[in-house]
């Protein structure tokens, strides 16, 4: 019988000696490092230097305002992140909103209904829009942006036809002559402007709702892996056996759904049917979904980079308004952080080939 000794075996085998890190690995470990916390660690000091400047910034009321500010915005990129999953765009998202603002006022004011009979009758339209977005892009194979766009004008002049223009409050005056008797429900009312416990707005906890929803659901679930696949290469899910049309109606009825459900609570802050609500809404959204693509250098959509997003947007506003910068800057200041964001994940945060 041959026998083998150590010395037979092939160099390969031999285990290397761990070599101490060289300072390149260090600095490219912590470029890694800066690069995947950046926003987190832009976000922290900014709350650093706002409360230097103005120490009420730091308030847990100041806090709960900033966080109930963004609430909105990051429930409608909740949505539009799920589009971006499966390689799509939902342009809709503002007009959707908007569009239920007024559908809940209407139905309050108008119809005399309840709270009870008019958030499921809005997120049902919200989803409806959705559907719709769906049918158009999948079975009619219309561009997303070209569909999502039309459904956004079409939105947009439909939501003024029932009170010829005019905003919906008490005593609206309908285009026939008559008076609207209705008013809004105080259980409404609260979904904007309760707080629990006196500190938590309920517009922030549905925030969270949502976030956490669709991180499970996103992240930790065999669909979620499907809309992410579907999104990076549609024709291997389909072959693998995944219906990519399920997966993408899923992904718009959600984004359509999530637009309703920020118009909700946005009807229940002002407490009127507003014809100019919503309109900023698209863009800050878009913003807070891009800039998540930076956290944790991900580079993909994900729904708690969307968040984190918003947040940043937010809190970099609130600072400057209780430093009295001018209101024209704020846009300026959005663009930038957008573009830094950007940057930072597709320049700064390439690999080396």
């Amino acid at each position: 019988m041959t026998t083998i000794d150590d010395n037979t075996l092939p160099q390969a085998s031999v285990r290397p000696k761990t070599l101490p890190q060289s300072g390149g690995s260090r600095l490219a470990a912590l470029g890694a490092f800066l690069r995947a916390g950046a926003v987190f660690i832009l976000l922290a000091a900014l709350v650093v230097g706002f409360t230097i400047a103005e120490p009420a910034f730091i308030n847990i009321a100041n806090l709960m305002s900033i966080l109930q500010a963004v609430s909105v915005v990051a429930i409608l990129g909740a949505g539009v992140t799920v589009t971006l999953a499966v390689g799509g765009f939902d342009l809709s998202i503002g007009a959707v909103a908007a569009s239920s603002v007024m559908a809940a006022s209407y139905a309050m004011i108008v119809w005399g209904f309840d709270a009870y009979a008019t958030v499921p009758l809005v997120l049902a339209f919200g989803a409806l829009i959705g559907l719709v977005n769906a049918f158009l892009i999948v079975r009619l194979k219309v561009p997303d942006l070209l569909a999502t766009l039309a459904m956004m004008f079409l939105l947009s002049g439909l939501q003024l036809i029932p009170t010829a223009g005019r905003s919906i409050s008490a005593g609206l005056t309908l285009p026939d002559g008559s008076k609207a008797t209705g008013a809004y429900d105080p259980a409404f009312l609260l979904i904007g402007r309760y707080s629990i416990l006196g500190t938590l707005p309920v517009s922030v906890v549905l925030m969270v709702a949502v976030a956490v929803f669709l991180f499970i659901l996103t992240e930790r679930t065999r669909i979620g892996r499907l809309l992410f696949a579907t999104g990076g290469n549609e024709v291997a899910t389909r072959l693998a056996g995944a219906s990519t049309v399920r997966l993408k109606t899923l992904a718009y009825v959600l984004s359509g759904t999530l637009a309703s459900l920020g118009g909700i609570v946005i009807a229940a802050r002002v407490g009127r049917g507003d014809v100019s609500s919503g309109g900023s809404l698209l863009m800050d959204s878009v913003a807070a979904a891009l800039i998540g693509f930076a956290v944790l250098n991900l580079r993909r959509p994900n729904v708690l980079g969307t968040v984190a997003g918003a947040v940043f947007v937010g809190v970099l506003l609130n600072g400057l308004t209780m430093l009295n910068a001018p209101y024209y800057t704020q846009d300026f200041v959005k663009g930038a952080v957008l573009v830094g964001a950007l940057a930072l994940t597709y320049g700064l945060g390439r690999s080396n080939p």
